[in-house]
């Protein structure tokens, strides 16, 4: 990428995912309204929550998450489903380069850290670094207590079920039930109030 065109990429507030092929357009941003279904033509039944949060509140109409997995960018081994049963897990779709990501860094540590003895657990899913250098400097920057898969590609993403809530831009928040099942989605950044306003209820969960 060019200097100009980097500086162009930075400008924008919200940076669609990159489409390196056939296989990644399933990803481009689709109008998503109350009650409707999600990007994908699938039939998962949300509503439009506060702070623009999408959330399936029916607990047998959530989608399974599916399996995440691979490299953090400090180099150890995650695997989501397996290391975090049973928890409530947050999806944290970021870069390093992305300005609103980085508007929103300080509200999920605050958040990470204050539910951390909830049973939740925050995950990054860190795309578009060319290398993991400026991820683990993002981390050290904003203290991120949590750890972040390294997935430049955008592969561990395209696995999201078609229909379901699933990450379709920078930043993209996802947040997962103790059941593995997709339970809210957030396309946009999020404040500490969205994000406690749509763990609570999760937590809640019995």
């Amino acid at each position: 990428m060019s200097a100009r065109a980097l500086r162009r990429h930075l400008r924008r507030r919200r940076t669609l995912l990159p489409v390196t092929g056939a296989a990644l357009l399933g990803l481009a941003l689709s109008a998503c309204g109350s009650g409707g279904s999600s990007g994908g033509g699938g039939q998962t039944q949300f509503v439009q929550g506060s702070g623009g949060v999408d959330v399936v509140k029916d607990r047998a109409g959530r989608q399974a998450a599916p399996e995440l997995s691979g490299r953090t960018i400090d180099g150890k081994d995650l695997d989501v489903a397996k290391e975090y049963r049973g928890k409530i897990v947050v999806l944290n779709v970021w870069g390093s380069w992305c300005p609103p990501c980085r508007a929103e860094a300080k509200n999920f540590v605050t958040v990470a850290n204050a539910y951390k003895d909830k049973g939740v657990q925050f995950v990054g899913i860190d795309t578009r670094d060319p290398d993991p250098a400026p991820a683990v400097a993002f981390h050290k920057e904003f203290g991120v207590p949590y750890p972040s898969l390294y997935d430049s590609s955008g592969k561990l993403l395209l696995r999201f079920p078609k229909g379901s809530l699933n990450p379709q831009s920078i930043p993209s928040t996802i947040f997962i039930d103790r059941d593995g099942k997709i339970a809210a989605r957030a396309l946009t950044p999020l404040g500490e109030d969205q994000l406690r306003a749509t763990l609570d209820p999760l937590v809640a969960e019995k």
